[in-house]
């Protein structure tokens, strides 16, 4: 199984460094990392994370598509914020966390239950906000990242520890180079 989190690493950082960039291609290589790690995920028994990639398939589908079509009208999608919605996405998060850490710790013999579920849960909400081009969603990143470290440290998934600690730092580049372009080309918010 190295082998494969090694080839999924070096997919995750390209796809996320694609993102930062805001470059198309962010979706298809991120394709191929969620891919791998749906099996890397299962057998570390961290099955909120590998329901989470199940999920990331469809997500990445998604937000090429919306990345694709922008606007509607084939105009490239801005970066714009969630303005106040940004607390809706955090009660979201802290509530999902809890009804699905709770049914993780008592129907499965989930390793690391709540702090999984944390993960899964502000990653979809992150990942439903970078697919809208939201600045927040790097901030849901970085929380998510510093977790995923702690989880995948803990299961001896060494690869995937180094690829979201750089999943880290990325975020933090990811969110100021966004924040930059919305900046220089200020949009309305919009949720």
């Amino acid at each position: 199984m190295n082998w494969i989190e090694a080839v999924a690493t070096i997919f995750g950082v390209i796809a996320v460094w694609l993102v930062v960039k805001r470059h198309i291609w962010c979706w298809p290589t991120g394709l191929v990392q969620v891919i791998l790690y749906v099996g890397i995920f299962y057998h570390a028994k961290l099955y909120s994370d590998m329901i989470l990639h199940v999920i990331y398939i469809f997500m990445q589908l998604y937000g090429w598509y919306h990345w694709l079509n922008g606007d509607g009208n084939h105009h490239q999608l801005p970066v714009t914020n969630t303005g106040k919605a940004i607390w809706h996405w955090v009660v979201v998060t802290v509530l999902g966390t809890l009804a699905w850490g709770a049914t993780m710790a008592n129907l499965t013999d989930a390793s690391l239950p709540y702090p999984d579920a944390f993960t899964t849960v502000a990653s979809l909400v992150a990942q439903w906000l970078t697919a809208r081009k939201k600045l927040e969603s790097w901030l849901f990143w970085i929380v998510v990242d510093v977790v995923a470290v702690f989880i995948y440290y803990q299961k001896a998934l060494y690869f995937t520890t180094g690829l979201y600690l750089i999943f880290l730092v990325l975020a933090v580049y990811g969110w100021w180079a966004w924040k930059n372009t919305m900046e220089h080309n200020p949009e309305p918010n919009s949720l």
